[in-house]
């Protein structure tokens, strides 16, 4: 199978260019793949491109990781309704150092044959003046072509409009494609498909400068079945960094992915078979209960991001937050493993919607009364049926602990302080 034909049964082809396909069939080709900057850590929302990579070097080809240093002074409009926040130089090269460890998790940088690359396009355009800039890149393109795409288009009928440094993001994405091409021979440049207007500007730029023939693979923007945003839970973002999202947090959002979800996600974040994945979807339909395909994903995700020692924890954690026999020592070895907070000691205890809400464990006292109200709060075990009713330190484990379930699948662990 080519790496074209195994991207596609995974669902992973949104659109390409004519002739690709053949393409990668025929030679041995080096593609890239761009990653923004902008935080300290990837996401989740990353690891679909981050899979491509992978599976392209797998296949034999030369991936090339393309840090934004440079870009990621401007920002991408692409999908965005608002102008980023411009972010410092140190602050650009404090996320690149993150987003290099994360992408070694996915890419052999050392193996003796088709290697991948990590590069960074601050080392050619923080040299770029701007005079050379628009006399050998601006000059191939149009205005009108420039003001048809469809991320600068929905700018421009905004009522804030787009500056010019985002209006030429796309420009300098072309030239990072274009020197890619003349350094390393790079003739793929894939992508979310919010990235395809700016791929065929660096198409177009390699065949007017140097008359050659490059090509673009978009990938679908992932989504859940109930039509939410991939990757954002009611807590945030889940990041790649374990200081930013637990393992334990990573690992149970995978294994609480919907189960119209599940089989999709075997097939674009793990690298199981076609048989593999076919036998697990099966196993769910005859037992859904046990949801072995969502236990699967998360132990092969996990395992991707993190290791096999933090599917284990994880797993561990998991069993002991979730198990009706809860003692001070297993909340001792969990704190800080699930989401986990601190209170003070109070004497004649807590109203209870407050200590929700200052635990961070629901947003408001609103949330909390209507979530006790609905039997949706639970704590050491017990349900709790009357918001005015209060938490008293002599409910605690071990005179120490709370372990508040919120509805079936989210875990707080409170800690009392002395």
């Amino acid at each position: 199978m080519s790496l074209y034909d195994e991207l596609k049964w995974r669902g992973l082809v949104y659109d390409a260019t004519e002739g690709v396909r053949e393409l990668l069939a025929r030679e041995r080709v080096v593609g890239y793949i761009g990653f923004d900057p902008t935080a300290s850590s990837l996401h989740v929302g990353s690891l679909l491109v981050m899979m491509a990579l992978a599976h392209m070097q797998r296949q034999g080809h030369s991936p090339i990781a393309l840090v934004g240093g440079g870009t990621g002074l401007i920002g991408d409009p692409s999908g965005k309704t608002a102008e980023r926040q411009l972010l410092t130089l140190d602050r650009v090269e404090e996320n690149v150092h993150g987003i290099r460890a994360q992408l070694a998790r996915f890419l052999d940088f050392d193996r003796p044959q088709n290697p991948a690359k990590l590069v960074n396009n601050a080392d050619w355009l923080a040299t770029l003046g701007a005079i050379e800039f628009m006399r050998d890149v601006g000059k191939h393109f149009t205005v009108n072509a420039m003001l048809a795409k469809e991320s600068v288009k929905r700018r421009t009928e905004s009522e804030d409009g787009i500056s010019y440094t985002e209006f030429s993001y796309s420009l300098l994405q072309a030239y990072d494609y274009l020197v890619l091409h003349d350094r390393f021979g790079c003739t793929l440049q894939m992508g979310g498909s919010d990235q395809w207007g700016n791929i065929t500007a660096g198409m177009d730029l390699i065949r007017r400068v140097r008359g050659g023939k490059a090509h673009g693979l978009v990938m679908p923007l992932v989504t859940t079945a109930s039509g939410t945003k991939f990757g954002k839970t009611e807590a945030g973002t889940i990041w790649l960094d374990p200081d930013l999202t637990s393992p334990y947090e990573f690992y149970q959002f995978w294994f609480n992915v919907d189960d119209r979800d599940a089989v999709r996600y075997l097939k674009f974040f793990t690298f199981l078979d076609a048989a593999r994945i076919t036998e697990l979807e099966a196993a769910s339909g005859a037992e859904p209960e046990k949801r072995h395909a969502q236990r699967e994903l998360a132990r092969q995700v996990t395992a991707l991001v993190h290791g096999d020692d933090a599917v284990r924890a994880a797993e561990a954690t998991s069993a002991s937050a979730f198990s009706d026999d809860l003692t001070s020592e297993a909340l001792d070895a969990i704190f800080g493993s699930v989401p986990s907070s601190q209170t003070t000691y109070v004497e004649d205890g807590w109203p209870m919607p407050a200590f929700l809400t200052a635990n961070r464990i629901t947003t408001s006292n609103g949330e909390a009364v209507r979530l006790i109200r609905g039997g949706g709060i639970t704590i050491n075990n017990k349900r709790i049926a009357n918001e005015k009713e209060r938490l008293m330190p002599a409910d605690a484990i071990g005179a120490r602990y709370f372990l508040v379930k919120k509805g079936k699948k989210e875990r707080f662990l409170v800690r009392i302080e002395r």
